[in-house]
C-alpha cells in the first residue's frame, strides 16, 4: 500500500530532512504532507523537500499547509516533531531557572524546563490528537516531542488516540555500549526499560552470553574521575555519572550524562558536575541552541537557494528520525522486529504503575506495536522511576486545569528548588515568560 504519512511540526528542519531521506531510501509510494503553523518554516521545508524527492528521483509527492485539518483525512501514518514556543521559548525554560542556581544541560524532560514545556506542550498535541482521532483515526499515531512521558499521557489520558512515543536515545545507547564493549552492534542484545530519558539497561548480552560483568568492570574504571586530572570534554566523554550509576544499580541509565543528570538534581548544587556548570561549562545550552539555529539556517540557504542539492545531501543522518520508516514498514510488511517505545504500562513492567508511560521494547507487526513483557526491576531502579511518575501525573493535571498550585507542586516533587518560595517564584516567572503559549493560565 502507498502511505500518506503526515509530518506535523515540519518547521523542524533538520527531522524533516532526515525522514525524507529515510524516505527516499525506502523506495516506497509516499503521498507527504507537511504541517506548521509557522509559514515562513513550513516554506523552508517544503521547498528541501521537493529538492530532496527531485534529487532521489523518488515516488513522492510532497504539499504542504498550515492548517492540519486539510491534509489528515485518510493519512496512515501521522508523525508529530512539535515544539511550541521553538529554540526561544526553550530558552526561558533554562535561563530563568538559573536565576534560582538551577542548571540544566537540556532542560526538555524533567525539572523546571521540562515542566515549562510540558505546560505549552501537551494543550496543543491534545488538540492535534483530537483532529487524528477524528480525520484519521486509523493512522499510526507517533510523537517525538519533549517532555515524552507527560505528552503521552496526556494525550492518551483526554482522547484516547492510540499515541505511540519514539526517542532513539535507548538505540544510541545500544551503540555506544557496542562500542565500550568492542564488538559490532549487531552482536549486542539486552533489555532496557524505564521512563523516557532515564531507561535503565538491566541486562546486556554479547552473542547470548551475558556482558555485565564486563560492564561492571568497565563501571569501576570510568565512573571514578579527578577532576583536576581531567578536561571536562574528556569527563564529558566518559559518562562518568552514568557508570557510577551502573556500579550502584547493576544496570546502565540512558541516555547518559546530559540527560541522565537532570533526574538527579540533589547530587549536582548549583550545576556543578566535576568542575563544570551544567548546561555552560558542561553539555552547554547555549551551544545546542547555536547549532540549532545554525542548521536551520543552513537548511534555510539550500531550499530557497537556486542551486541543487549536493548529491551526498541524501546520504543517512542519524537522529530523531532513524527508526519511524523502520517501524512502519516492520507493521505493514508483518515482520514482527522489535523498537524501543513509549506506550502505557499494561503490565509490560510489572512493578510500576499501571497507565504510566513507560519506555520498553515492543514488537511491531501488522496489527500495529504491542510491548514485550520485560523482567520486574529492582526495588532500587523502581525507586528512580516512581517519583518522576508521580511528577508526569501532576504535570499533566496542572496544563490541563491551568492550575498554578499543580505547576508549583511539580517543582517541588522534581526536587530542584532549595525553598517552597523559590518553587513559587519560579513558576511564576516561567508562566509568565511563556504567557504567549499559556492562555489558559491568563483567562
Amino acid at each position: 500500500m502507498s502511505e500518506h504519512i503526515v509530518l506535523i511540526g515540519a518547521g523542524s528542519a533538520m527531522f524533516t530532512r532526515g525522514l525524507i531521506a529515510d524516505l527516499i531510501r525506502s523506495g516506497e509510494e509516499v503521498d507527504l504532507a507537511l504541517v506548521d503553523i509557522d509559514p515562513l518554516a513550513l516554506e523552508v521545508a517544503e521547498r528541501l523537500a521537493h529538492k530532496m524527492v527531485s534529487l532521489g528521483r523518488a515516488p513522492i509527492t510532497v504539499r504542504a499547509d498550515v492548517d492540519r485539518r486539510q491534509v489528515l483525512a485518510g493519512a496512515t501514518a501521522v508523525i508529530c516533531t512539535v515544539g511550541v514556543g521553538g529554540r526561544r521559548a526553550w530558552e526561558q525554560d533554562v535561563f530563568i531557572p538559573r536565576q534560582y542556581g538551577i542548571y540544566q544541560p537540556v532542560g526538555d524532560t524533567v525539572g523546571p524546563g521540562g515542566t515549562s514545556r510540558a505546560l505549552r506542550m501537551i494543550p496543543a498535541m491534545v488538540a492535534i490528537a483530537e483532529d487524528v482521532h477524528e480525520l484519521a483515526p486509523e493512522a499510526l499515531f507517533f510523537n517525538y516531542g519533549n517532555p515524552m512521558a507527560p505528552v503521552c499521557r496526556a494525550v492518551r489520558w483526554v482522547t484516547g488516540a492510540p499515541l505511540v512515543g519514539l526517542c532513539h536515545g535507548v538505540h544510541h545507547v545500544a551503540a555506544y555500549l557496542a562500542g565500550v564493549l568492542g564488538v559490532d552492534r549487531e552482536r549486542l542484545s539486552y533489555t532496557a526499560a524505564g521512563l523516557n530519558h532515564l531507561t535503565w539497561f538491566t541486562e546486556v548480552s554479547v552473542d547470548g552470553r551475558s556482558a555485565m560483568p564486563r560492564l561492571r568492570e568497565i563501571a569501576q574504571e570510568l565512573g571514578h574521575v579527578d577532576p583536576d586530572a581531567h578536561a571536562i570534554d574528556e569527563v564529558m566523554h566518559n559518562n562518568p555519572f552514568s557508570w557510577r550509576l551502573c556500579a550502584l544499580f547493576d544496570a546502565f541509565p540512558a541516555v547518559l550524562d546530559r540527560h541522565v543528570v537532570e533526574f538527579f538534581p540533589q547530587f549536582f548544587a548549583e550545576g556543578d558536575y566535576y568542575g563544570a556548570t551544567l548546561g555552560i561549562g558542561a553539555y552547554s545550552f547555549e551551544h545546542t541552541i547555536a547549532a540549532g539555529d545554525a542548521i536551520y539556517e543552513a537548511m534555510r540557504s539550500d531550499a530557497l537557494s537556486a542551486e541543487p542539492l549536493r548529491p551526498d545531501y541524501l546520504e543517512r543522518i542519524g537522529g530523531e528520525h532513524e527508526q519511524v520508516v523502520e517501524i512502519i514498514d516492520s507493521i505493514r510488511r508483518n515482520a514482527g522486529r522489535v523498537y524501543s517505545v513509549n506506550l502505557p504500562n499494561h503490565g509490560q513492567v510489572p512493578n510500576l504503575p499501571p497507565e504510566a508511560i513507560v519506555e520498553s521494547p515492543a514488537v511491531a507487526d501488522a496489527s500495529g506495536l504491542h510491548a514485550l513483557e520485560v523482567p520486574p526491576l529492582s526495588a532500587g531502579i523502581v525507586g528512580t522511576l516512581c517519583g518522576r511518575i508521580a511528577w508526569v501525573e501532576t504535570v499533566v493535571e496542572a496544563a490541563l486545569t491551568a492550575n498554578r498550585d499543580k505547576v508549583v507542586q511539580a517543582l517541588v516533587l522534581d526536587g530542584v528548588a532549595s525553598s517552597l518560595d523559590i518553587a513559587e517564584r519560579l513558576a511564576d516567572e516561567l508562566i509568565e515568560a511563556q504567557r504567549e503559549y499559556l492562555p489558559q493560565f491568563h483567562v
